[in-house]
């Protein structure tokens, strides 16, 4: 079909940690559930009310599986690109069929951007192993030299 888009945008908090499984042949998918939320206050009330969405991501993408499973925890601040996806399955239990609505992340068409800065211990960490780093320098004065006129 011409002229349609199959496309789905998120920014959301991570609800648990990922789970991540092998498939028969041998590869890793990642599953998360992300949690978008809107606000707003009520008319007549005044009361502020928030709403939740969660989303169920599927990602079988081996290199996004490995960026997955090794920095994300739940309450992580992510984005995702990915596709909607409708799968059908039979329930054991009662035989009935059973449908599931997924964000899929596959191929070239999908990203997965962490959000989450590094906090400021981890900031002040780096900044001294690079001062160390650096011979019989001062990081101080460092800073005093960028305002010199640059010679080009």
């Amino acid at each position: 079909m011409a002229g349609s888009l199959n496309k789905v945008l998120l920014i959301g908090r991570l609800g648990a940690d990922p789970e991540i499984k092998q498939m028969v042949n041998g590869k890793n998918v990642a599953r998360l559930s992300i949690a978008t939320s809107q606000s707003w206050k009520d008319k007549t009330s005044g009361e502020r009310k928030e709403k939740t969405e969660w989303h169920r991501v599927v990602i079988f993408n081996e290199g996004l599986v490995n960026v997955v499973q090794q920095y994300l925890k739940k309450g992580a601040n992510v984005y995702v690109e990915g596709q909607l996806s409708t799968r059908k399955w039979k329930d054991e239990s009662s035989g009935q069929d059973k449908y599931s609505t997924e964000i899929v992340l596959q191929g070239y068409n999908s990203s997965l951007t962490m959000l989450d800065g590094r906090s400021k211990n981890e900031n002040s960490n780096l900044v001294k192993e690079n001062k160390s780093s650096l011979p019989n320098e001062n990081v101080d004065n460092a800073s005093s030299d960028l305002d010199d006129e640059i010679p080009f």
